[in-house]
């Protein structure tokens, strides 16, 4: 069938996911391959000290990404987008979003990079004896309580961001098990929240008396390959303001972007995992069982099919080494020499490989924001180093690629002490888009071979848009992996490297001092020098 054809008759999936600076849309067919593409360049903004995106920013972000599509599908193919055969929402994981009885939104929005609900993470991980993160929704609801704020008592309704435009869309309030676990502790093998630790937290606040009950207010939880609803008359509109877009398209349930890097790279069977770098840089393992003890380092999430995965999340990667890169390309524009972006980051991070080992004794921070598995509520982007440090471009660009994964470091390290096996990691994300500079950098600081997929490059919109081809296409009792290893990948395995040993021992000697130096980053934070 011509790819026209397919596009007019809907043989077609759409994955569309909000990334903390992107929000991109990728249309394929129903073998996964990618059709088309659109994007929205969006930033989020720090007011009144909560990071946060506003709902017109959401909404309009999403029209322009939906808009920028149908352009590409019209240039590419002749034909106007009309009809879909299934879409999918995907978004930056947790957060928070409460809603009133009108559905109006209580507070800003919270977003995952917001670590300020410590004080209730705290308190919750030690009730439920299960690792409940910062950004997790449950810990940011508890905050709010412990922080006495009017808007708690009017809450109807608390989801995600992804849940949020997916209920937009559709009417309903679910999302996928994937997210759900980073909103409150699931059940993984009954599809429910954790009961035990529902009727815990509803003991902690019964005195407040509030008119609602927790899982009154959770969405509902579904597996891939679920269908969690249509898109409404006014959902097709919200999307699609010109009018062309018909109703009545399937939706699979909305998964965070954890869940979507996991399908983008086939690792959601167990012993398998993956590392996405990019604003944030998270790693997820897929686990044969349990962890033998409580870290708070480490999430304890799921794949979108209800695998327990072991996650390990730093809030912080390459937002500070792109702001370097941008200034590098300020003072290349002075002198005249034009480049494009890719071209620039391209030829900085080959010229990190040059490096000394362990980055010429440099040291850098990107903390941007807080970084829990260090202990940071707050961050200040820092570079330091000693007079007798060589400050070369190389070892410059070496030591920010380093320090990009340094945290993630820490919370692998735990991983490795729990004795977690792990028969490949794959990595995407735009740490990973200059070939062979991210891919061997991570292999080294992990000391694991890593492979990076030509598809890769697709990232969470495209691993949304085949959670949503998995819901339209799979045979009764498929599962998720071998869906995806019999339609999409065919055994694909990815271009492997090996960790270099010269590069494992220079990470080493980096890592020690990343881990003396928190001292300074510390310093840096407590100065009151730049609030």
């Amino acid at each position: 069938m011509l790819q026209q054809d397919m596009i007019a008759g809907g043989k077609t999936v759409l994955g569309i996911e909000f990334g903390s600076t992107r929000i991109k849309a990728v249309l394929a067919d129903d073998a996964g391959k990618p059709l088309a593409s659109g994007s929205h360049n969006w930033d989020n903004r720090y007011e009144n000290n909560i990071w946060t995106y506003s709902l017109e920013d959401i909404e309009t972000g999403l029209q322009d990404c939906y808009r920028d599509l149908t352009e590409d599908v019209r240039n590419r193919y002749g034909v106007d987008l009309v009809t879909i055969g299934a879409i999918g929402i995907s978004a930056m994981m947790h957060g928070y979003m409460p809603f009133d009885e009108q559905g109006q939104l209580l507070v800003p929005f919270r977003t995952w990079r917001n670590n300020i609900t410590g004080e209730a993470s705290a308190v919750l991980s030690e009730l439920f004896g299960y690792p409940i993160p910062q950004r997790w929704s449950i810990a940011h609801l508890y905050q709010a309580i412990l922080n006495g704020e009017e808007h708690v008592p009017q809450i109807r309704f608390m989801t995600t961001l992804e849940g949020f435009i997916h209920w937009k869309l559709t009417g309903r309030k679910v999302i996928g098990v994937g997210e759900a676990i980073g909103m409150f502790p699931v059940e993984l093998d009954k599809g429910c929240y954790n009961r035990k630790m529902v009727e815990q937290f509803e003991a902690l606040v019964a005195e407040k008396q509030f008119p609602w009950h927790l899982t009154g207010i959770l969405p509902e939880i579904l597996y891939a390959g679920t269908e969690a609803g249509r898109l409404t008359e006014a959902g097709a509109r919200f999307l699609d303001p010109s009018g062309k877009l018909q109703a009545g398209i399937p939706l699979c349930p909305p998964e965070g972007d954890a869940g979507t890097g996991m399908v983008a790279t086939n690792s959601v069977a167990e012993r398998t995992g993956n590392v996405s770098a990019g604003t944030s840089v998270f790693a997820m393992i897929v686990l044969e069982k349990a962890l033998s003890a409580v870290h708070p380092e480490i999430d304890l999430v799921a794949t979108p099919s209800g695998r327990l995965v072991a996650m390990v999340h730093s809030n912080n990667c390459t937002s500070d080494l792109n702001a370097w890169v941008g200034l590098f390309d300020e003072y290349a524009k002075m002198l005249g020499v034009e480049q494009s972006m890719d071209e620039l980051y391209g030829r900085l991070y080959r010229k990190a490989l040059e490096g000394e080992p362990d980055g010429g004794g440099l040291l850098a921070y990107c903390y941007y924001s807080g970084e829990h598995i260090t202990g940071f509520e707050e961050g200040r982007p820092l570079v330091a180093r000693s007079p007798e440090s060589r400050l070369t471009l190389a070892n410059f660009m070496r030591t920010h690629l380093y320090t990009s994964l340094g945290a993630l470091r820490i919370g692998m390290g735990i991983l490795r002490q729990e004795q977690v096996r792990i028969d490949r990691i794959l990595g995407h994300g735009g740490l990973f888009k200059t070939k062979g500079v991210g891919q061997q950098i991570l292999a080294d600081a992990l000391d694991v071979p890593v492979s990076v997929m030509e598809t890769a490059g697709e990232g969470g919109p495209w691993g949304m848009a085949l959670l949503a081809s998995y819901m339209k296409n799979h045979r009764e009792g498929e599962s998720l992996e071998t869906y995806l290893d019999r339609e999409i990948f065919n055994g694909e395995k990815g271009v492997e490297l090996a960790p270099d040993p010269a590069g494992v021992a220079g990470f080493e000697r980096f890592m020690d001092r990343y881990q003396k130096g928190l001292a300074i980053e510390k310093a840096a934070v407590e100065s009151g020098i730049w609030g």
